[in-house]
C-alpha cells in the first residue's frame, strides 16, 4: 500500500521558452503519518541512448508532512546547454522525456514522465532549422496532459517498525509492482493531445496552501494547513 498518492500535477507555464525554468504545483495524499521529509526531484533526458546526459534540474525536500491532502509549488531550471550532447539541430530539436520522481528515505515510490518537444518559435526555422541551435530561439512544449507513471513499492516506515517488534501490515499489493514505462515513441513523432486538459491529473482543484518555493538542491518546503481535494485517478 502506497502511503503517498499523487492527486494533481500543473505546470503553470506551458508552453515556455527553452530557457525558462519549470514552474510545477503538485498535490498529493498522505494517508499515514510520515517520520521524515518526501524528496522530489526532476530530470530532463538529454540523449535517449544514454544516461550520461540525463541532467537534474532541481530537488527538493517537502516536509513536515501532515495526513490529508497537500500541495506545494516546485520550481526547476532548464537544462544546461553546455550539459547536453552537442549543439547540433538534430540532437536538440524535437521529443525528448523530463521525469519527476518522489522518493521517500532514498527510495523511489512514484515517477511520472511526460514527452517535452523542442522547437524553434518562429515558422521559417521550424520548416528549416539552422545546422548549429539558436538557444534564445527555443520553445518547449510538456505534453502534460498525457503523463506516464509508474509507483514502485517503498517499505516507508515498516523497517523502523519492525525493528521495534512491531508485526508486519499485509496487504494484497505488497507484493506489486508495476513495470517501468517505456517512454520511446516508436514513430519518432511527438504524441498527440487528446485536447483540452484531459488525463489522469485534469479535475478542478482549490488553491494551494501555502508553502516555501523550492529553491536550490536540498532546499526545504515546509507544509502549512491540509487542503480538501476529491479524488483523481491516475493512468
Amino acid at each position: 500500500m502506497s502511503i503517498v498518492n499523487i492527486k494533481n500535477i500543473q505546470l503553470l507555464n506551458n508552453p515556455a521558452r527553452f530557457e525558462d525554468d519549470y514552474n510545477f504545483r503538485i498535490t498529493f495524499e498522505c494517508v499515514e503519518p510520515l517520520k521524515e521529509d518526501i524528496e522530489w526531484k526532476l530530470l530532463y533526458v538529454g540523449d535517449a541512448k544514454s544516461e550520461e546526459y540525463d541532467q537534474e534540474l532541481d530537488s527538493c525536500m517537502v516536509g513536515p508532512v501532515p495526513v490529508g491532502v497537500n500541495s506545494f509549488d516546485f520550481t526547476a531550471s532548464a537544462p544546461q546547454p553546455h550539459l547536453l550532447p552537442s549543439t547540433a539541430a538534430e540532437d536538440i530539436l524535437g521529443v525528448t522525456v523530463l521525469i519527476l520522481t518522489g522518493s521517500y528515505r532514498d527510495k523511489e515510490f512514484v515517477r511520472v514522465g511526460y514527452y517535452v518537444n523542442t522547437e524553434y518559435e518562429d515558422e521559417a526555422r521550424r520548416l528549416e532549422p539552422p545546422a548549429q541551435v539558436d538557444w534564445k530561439g527555443l520553445i518547449r512544449n510538456v505534453l502534460v496532459e498525457k503523463p506516464r507513471v509508474t509507483r514502485f513499492n517503498n517499505p516507508w516506515d515498516a523497517e523502523e517498525k519492525r525493528a521495534k517488534g512491531w508485526p508486519a501490515e499485509v496487504s494484497s499489493s505488497t507484493h506489486h509492482q508495476q513495470q517501468q514505462q517505456q517512454y520511446s515513441d516508436p514513430n519518432g513523432k511527438m504524441p498527440q493531445s487528446g485536447g483540452g486538459h484531459q488525463g489522469p491529473f485534469a479535475s478542478p482543484l482549490p488553491p494551494p496552501i501555502t508553502a516555501q518555493p523550492a529553491a536550490s538542491n536540498g532546499s526545504s518546503v515546509v507544509l502549512g494547513d491540509v487542503i480538501a481535494v476529491g479524488d483523481v485517478e491516475m493512468a
